[in-house]
């Protein structure tokens, strides 16, 4: 076999399960093509992609811009390292910065790095800033949270699946309720050694959980009346998904660190970065931290024309319209249809909350009969269906979709 020769869905599904680690659960459906909102399988059916590869590809798929800075790039240079400075990196690095309003990037590749990168540069801010004493830093985080699945991350997961038998797990972090004020404020005071808060501004994979309104810009609050650092995971909620270029902009909430992954290259090329102002950013030295492929030149180039892409085509303000579109006719849907007990969201991150239990397959089913009439979405959490379709998407596309929605659940039988 060569990669040439055309699998049919059955053969595709074979050879992953066969020579790849089982550590995903796809719906199945082997895709191969993919362009704007619409994904084709291998056997040329088309669908709309619900999904866009978990707000990776907010974009749209092989957007042409994208793509072809891709390619104009990899053509020239693809890796130096930092071992040696690139023509790329300073520009990238001086257009994110711009945009989003910090003094520097520190470039990675994916977005638990990013996440990791966040983790130590709080770290090493508590100790040479902050001035609390070496190892003692401790990091506040949510329940039901969802940053990745390194070793440290997972420490402080409470997701079952994520978490058993990886152990030891690492220390110096502190959980709280999602959206409590008063439990933060709690450990905001319990201990002098908090260097930070890390929080999803919309908890995603918990099942698009959207916080009271109020609660980022409180909680900002918070952490500065107690000299710590806020720092705001918007790997999945970041480029305009929610209908700002970052969730938090829906509060004019700066944070101290922010994080962002995924749709920072349109889904094109792994690239993450975590922006910082100068008061936190500068403990990071050389040999501090860093990664032989951030930062590389394609990823600059990339990253920049996906941003552009963003403004250029006003993909927030088609989040923000289409978002209130979905929920408004979703929400009145669920009135007459008992499978539906509510939808929630902001911009074009929602969910559906499917009338049965979590241990129950109803919303994996209806994705498969979704699939079948021509719409990708998954489950999380067993009962919620996330529906988060590539911000390009046109309101006639919507209405088209919410009409598969609405037809697909009415016919489903459990």
């Amino acid at each position: 076999m060569t990669v040439l020769d055309k699998l049919t869905s059955k053969e595709a599904i074979e050879l992953e399960n066969k020579y790849g680690a089982h550590n995903y659960h796809p719906l199945p459906v082997v895709l191969s093509r993919g362009e704007g909102v619409h994904v084709w399988d291998v056997e040329g059916k088309k669908y709309y992609d619900f999904l866009s590869a978990y707000s990776a590809v907010n974009q749209g798929h092989c957007h042409p811009k994208i793509v072809d800075a891709m390619v104009n790039q990899a053509k020239t240079l693809t890796l130096t390292s930092r071992a040696f400075y690139n023509d790329m990196l300073g520009k990238y690095e001086k257009f994110a910065t711009e945009l989003f309003g910090f003094d520097k990037l520190l470039p990675m590749n994916t977005g638990a790095e990013a996440v990791e990168t966040a983790l130590k540069l709080a770290r090493k801010w508590a100790y040479e800033v902050k001035g609390i004493d070496e190892n003692k830093a401790e990091i506040i985080v949510c329940e039901n949270n969802f940053h990745g699945r390194t070793t440290t991350i997972i420490s402080f997961s409470n997701d079952p699946v994520a978490r058993k038998n990886f152990g030891p797990y690492t220390k110096g972090f502190l959980k709280i309720e999602y959206d409590n004020l008063q439990e933060l404020q709690e450990a905001l005071e319990s201990s002098n050694n908090i260097a930070a808060f890390l929080v999803e501004p919309i908890q995603g994979e918990a099942g698009v959980y959207v916080p009271s309104e109020g609660y980022l810009t409180a909680a900002k609050k918070l952490c500065k009346d107690h000299n710590v650092l806020f720092i705001a995971d918007e790997v999945q909620t970041g480029i305009a998904r929610t209908g700002k270029m970052l969730a938090v902009d829906h509060e004019n909430v700066k944070p101290d660190i922010l994080i962002l992954g995924k749709a920072l290259s349109g889904g094109a090329y792994p690239v993450s970065g975590v922006l910082a102002d100068d008061n936190v950013m500068n403990v990071i030295k050389p040999g501090n931290h860093g990664s032989t492929f951030g930062g590389n030149p394609i990823a600059a180039a990339v990253a920049i024309a996906a941003l552009e892409v963003v403004k250029e085509e006003n993909l927030e303000e088609n989040a923000e319209v289409l978002g209130k579109i979905f929920r408004a006719d979703l929400t009145e849907f669920a009135k007459t249809e008992d499978l539906v007990k509510s939808v929630r969201g902001k911009g074009l991150l929602n969910a559906v909350l499917i009338n049965d239990t979590e241990d129950s397959s109803t919303a994996w089913d209806i994705c498969i009969k979704l699939r079948d009439n021509g719409l990708l979405a998954k489950p999380t959490h067993g009962n919620i269906i996330r529906f988060a379709p590539p911000l390009v998407m046109t309101e006639v596309q919507l209405k088209e979709c919410i009409s598969i929605i609405k037809k697909t659940i009415s016919e489903f039988k459990k």
